[in-house]
């Protein structure tokens, strides 16, 4: 891999490094001779490398801010609505299918959420933590892992959400920076869902007010 990568690699894997490159506050010979001692590189023959890729990198992610206008603008334009007592419930791929069918049935019924996430190897149900018992009923033996006590967090979002990129990155990025784990996410057009802790609700809902 080249120097050029390598520091950028560095950079883009260290957000408080990066957010601070971003914003002018950091002393390029500073961050260079950072770079160079945890890579292990030599200083005389790769400082000057690095300072170019540093540099470098800035204009890049002086360019990334225009394009973070129009997300804030089309975050700061969207609603968020938060439905807790939420389970994701981890199930086998080779599941009777028909039962699947039954228990959608029975949810719908009731006008709760029921959502299905199929994977290559396994399948995700969300629902509420009313019909875990009824899961059981259905996937006993099937149920690879249950995730309670969540929160279901969907960011309703005009229309300009499909054509603008970066959005849904910039707010996975955003739960991340602030050790907010995502537990399991989704869209529809433009809603935007997320799977947190209940624990974590408050924090979400700090971060979200654009």
């Amino acid at each position: 891999m080249s120097i050029t990568k390598l520091a950028e690699n560095y950079i883009l894997e260290h957000p408080s490094i990066k957010d601070s490159l971003k914003n002018g506050l950091i002393n390029y010979s500073s961050l260079s001779r950072r770079i160079i001692s945890d890579l292990s590189l030599s200083p005389k023959k790769n400082f000057d490398a690095v300072l170019i890729a540093c540099r470098r990198l800035k204009r890049k992610l002086k360019k990334e801010e225009t394009s973070e206008t129009k997300i804030l603008e089309i975050l700061k334009k969207s609603s968020i609505e938060i439905k807790n007592r939420i389970i994701a419930v981890v199930l086998e791929r080779d599941i009777f299918f028909d039962n699947l069918l039954s228990l959608e049935k029975e949810i719908r019924k009731t006008r709760e959420i029921f959502r299905i996430i199929e994977g290559i190897s396994a399948i995700t149900i969300i629902t509420t933590e009313d019909f875990l018992d009824l899961i059981k009923k259905y996937f006993k033996n099937k149920i690879i892992l249950e995730n309670k006590h969540l929160a279901e967090i969907t960011i309703k979002s005009p229309k300009e959400i499909e054509t603008t990129q970066g959005t849904y990155a910039y707010l996975c990025s955003l739960f991340g920076e602030n050790n907010i784990n995502i537990v399991e996410t989704l869209s529809c057009y433009t809603d935007t869902i997320f799977l947190v802790k209940e624990e974590d609700v408050g924090k979400v809902m700090g971060l979200l007010r654009f």
